[in-house]
């Protein structure tokens, strides 16, 4: 494994980056907001990834791009590139089937202490465990019968897939998020902000187990554990309720929580002089009230200034290194661009196919505020950083 110089996302996808909202950073492209009666949708709900309405919208983004520059080139068949067999596949079988596409997917995730290995499994979704194997999939893929060409849709997921491999380089990205939380608790709770208790929180409360109640939502998460960290309920008391059923979800917690808030201000509006109360609640009375009204609105991103700090601590990672740095230094501290990908996307848009790619973040950890914007940050996708992995050029050149 080596370097491959220094680029960002923008060489292979240019701006045809969507992100969570379902708004392209392209603009000629429009976004749900405008766009949903002509997808098809019943209204302008931001649907999650694993929701049909997400996969028609995402045919409609796909079909618009391909007509943007070839108008007369209809999509017939799809090529997913992802890192979790269940939301990334799921994804790409959502996807195909909307579009009536034949497709063929590759979930790749680095596992070094296994043999290589490349498996096939139902629609065509194909496990690699090393990045490495994009190019005995395409192998496969190109045997299989499909076309490769202007009339191919390549869709790829941007978190530890184009960047930040997963198995590899991929605890840099969650890294950043928790930096993130460190960061917006630090700033709301001021000399009440202890570390540990937001870690603690963090890191009981991200496991699968609690899905359920935190909807694997990383907004709905860092919420609940500055709620823990300020005082406004205990982490083994939460955990309990949660068990038992008494604190099913997030919507409920956050009710219980503006019940608890607008009482305990009733009784003293600053809580920092009530005892019993940590003074950190001044800071989380003045969050909830941005919050929770979005959480009511339905917004699947309510925690924006964490999402704002998510973004600063990630970008804060791209290109940080002298390009002479240590591969393994540069995989543990440094997001990198994954060359497997990279070259793989790149062999397949010299054959004409059309490149795009997708990501679960929100715009406000994705893309910079205006202020941010005017010092000179770029979005991630624009945003230069080293290029890492095995090169597969040889063997992409066989094909």
């Amino acid at each position: 494994m080596q370097t491959h110089g220094t680029t960002s996302l923008h060489e292979i996808f240019s701006d045809l980056v969507i992100l969570r909202n379902l708004q392209p950073f392209d603009r000629r492209l429009p976004g749900l907001a405008d766009a949903w009666p002509a997808m098809g949708l019943d209204s302008a709900r931001i649907p999650r990834k694993h929701e049909p309405e997400y996969a028609k919208a995402s045919v409609w983004f796909v079909t618009q791009a391909r007509a943007l520059e070839l108008p007369e080139t209809p999509v017939r068949e799809l090529l997913f590139i992802g890192d979790t067999a269940m939301a990334d596949g799921n994804a790409f079988r959502n996807l195909a089937r909307a579009g009536g596409w034949p497709g063929w997917c590759f979930i790749g995730a680095e596992k070094l202490s296994a043999p290589a290995s490349l498996t096939t499994e139902a629609d065509n979704v194909s496990l690699g465990n090393r990045w490495a194997l994009l190019a005995d999939w395409l192998t496969a893929v190109k045997k299989a019968g499909a076309r490769l060409d202007e009339h191919t849709a390549v869709v790829v997921d941007m978190d530890k897939t184009a960047i930040a491999a997963r198995g590899r380089n991929a605890s840099v990205i969650d890294d950043a998020r928790v930096q993130g939380l460190h960061r917006t608790a630090a700033g709301l709770l001021g000399e009440a902000f202890d570390l540990a208790r937001v870690q603690a929180a963090h890191n009981e409360l991200k496991e699968p187990v609690y899905h359920p109640f935190t909807a694997d939502n990383q907004d709905y998460l860092a919420y609940i554990c500055l709620a823990v960290s300020a005082g406004l309920i205990d982490l083994p008391t939460l955990v309990e309720q949660i068990k038992v059923g008494q604190m099913r979800s997030f919507e409920q917690f956050i009710g219980w929580a503006d019940g608890e808030l607008a009482r305990a201000a009733l009784r003293n509006p600053v809580f920092s002089e009530k005892p019993g109360f940590l003074p950190g609640l001044d800071g989380l009375q003045a969050i909830h009230r941005e919050v929770y009204p979005l959480v009511l609105a339905g917004d699947p991103t309510p925690f924006k200034a964490f999402r704002r700090q998510e973004y600063l601590c990630t970008v804060e990672r791209f290109g940080c290194l002298p390009e002479d740095a240590p591969i393994a230094q540069m995989l543990a501290e440094q997001v990198c661009i994954t060359q497997e990908v990279r070259e793989t996307a790149l062999w397949l848009k010299r054959r004409g196919c059309l490149l795009l790619t997708m990501s679960d973040k929100p715009d406000e950890a994705t893309l910079p505020s205006a202020a941010l914007a005017a010092q000179g940050y770029q979005p991630l996708h624009r945003t230069a950083s080293a290029a890492v992995g095995v090169s597969i050029a040889g063997q992409l050149a066989d094909l």
